[in-house]
């Protein structure tokens, strides 16, 4: 087994003792290294919507002491000793899955986040609010050199959610494609998009943000409740990403969208969404969605967003202050990620 010279037989981090609670310092034993595995000391961590459900058990799957955190930057200091592709020292990001079977139809096909037996972050298991993480070393993604590090852990999560689609569905420099929401994802999905070469149109709640959205990347901003607004784009638009989490009218959205036009999923919409066949069938349009991307995906994420400079838009807070940046998210302050820095 490589080792660097700090082995740390207790892992610190920051926990909730149940639903709801404040996050407190709290030691746990990680267990020996795997052989598979790599640990990384976490310089940077990001902040989700999704750190905040599981610390409300909204999904009912959380299991305190519960330590959040999935979008974690870091150095490489401990390699299993059938690790590979790694080395001691090197920065490696981990996002929402740090591990998969590596052998099933969906592993073996690329499409590691598909795996029935994915193993996600922060669900049963200890996240990145700590001082180290353990991932298998297919998930500890290598970051290149020009990428700021304090900025790019919401890459791993919010970054990966809306540049995988672009792959997926083949989603082309020609295309007229919609934006619904700018927030977390959504500001990353406008730069993303400008940079692919897209015509970009941004949809939104609050045209109090048109003109951030338009600095972000979009070049057209309507807002997604405007009844007149969205007839107007009837048929115009190739590919519609939806990274809100709100209940909106979906088949005035569907509307918008022209001749094998796709409708995309990636934010969590509360409730079911009403679509009659009929919007669907007579102009072959589409209804899907999606988690985050494979490792490839996310390898070539970021060499997409080193070659163009396109990072997340971030507030950060020192590690120590984790439960005032959770409250921020909370009020809805964020603009438009929070990044805890862990030496601080």
């Amino acid at each position: 087994m490589s080792t660097s010279e700090s082995v740390l037989e207790t892992f610190t981090g920051w926990a909730a003792k149940a639903a709801g609670a404040a996050l407190e310092p709290f030691q746990f034993n990680p267990g020996p290294l795997g052989a598979e595995e790599v640990e990384v000391a976490v310089e940077y961590c990001g902040i989700c919507h999704s750190d905040q459900s599981m610390i409300d058990n909204e999904w009912g799957n959380a299991r305190y002491p519960f330590i959040p955190g999935h979008e974690v930057v870091g150095t490489v200091v401990r390699l299993g000793e059938q690790a590979r592709g790694l080395k001691l020292g090197q920065r490696v990001g981990i996002g929402w899955y740090k591990g998969s079977c590596m052998h099933c139809n969906s592993c073996m096909q690329g499409s590691h986040q598909l795996c029935g037996t994915v193993k996600p972050t922060i669900v049963g298991s200890n996240g990145g609010f700590a001082d180290r993480l353990r991932a298998h070393w297919a998930w500890a993604i290598p970051l290149p050199d020009n990428l700021e590090p304090s900025l790019v852990g919401p890459l791993f999560c919010a970054g990966s959610t809306v540049f995988s689609p672009l792959l997926e569905f083949d989603v082309k420099p020609t295309d007229k494609v919609g934006v619904v929401g700018i927030g977390g994802l959504g500001h990353l999905a406008l730069r993303f998009l400008n940079a692919w070469g897209c015509e970009v149109t941004a949809f939104t709640s609050s045209l109090n943000k048109q003109e951030e959205a338009k600095r972000l990347g979009a070049h057209k901003v309507v807002a997604s409740t405007d009844s007149a607004a969205l007839k107007a784009l009837a048929g115009s638009l190739d590919f519609l990403l939806v990274t809100a989490s709100a209940d909106l009218d979906w088949n005035a959205l569907i509307a918008t969208l022209g001749g094998k036009g796709r409708l995309h999923f990636v934010g969590i919409v509360p409730s079911a969404i009403p679509v009659h066949v009929f919007n669907l069938i007579p102009r072959q349009r589409s209804l899907s969605g999606s988690p985050v991307g494979s490792p490839a995906s996310m390898s070539k994420m970021l060499e997409f967003c080193a070659r163009h400079q396109i990072l997340p838009q971030v507030e950060h807070f020192p590690m120590s202050r984790v439960n005032d940046a959770i409250q921020h998210l909370r009020d809805g302050k964020a603009r438009y990620r929070v990044v805890l820095d862990a030496s601080r």
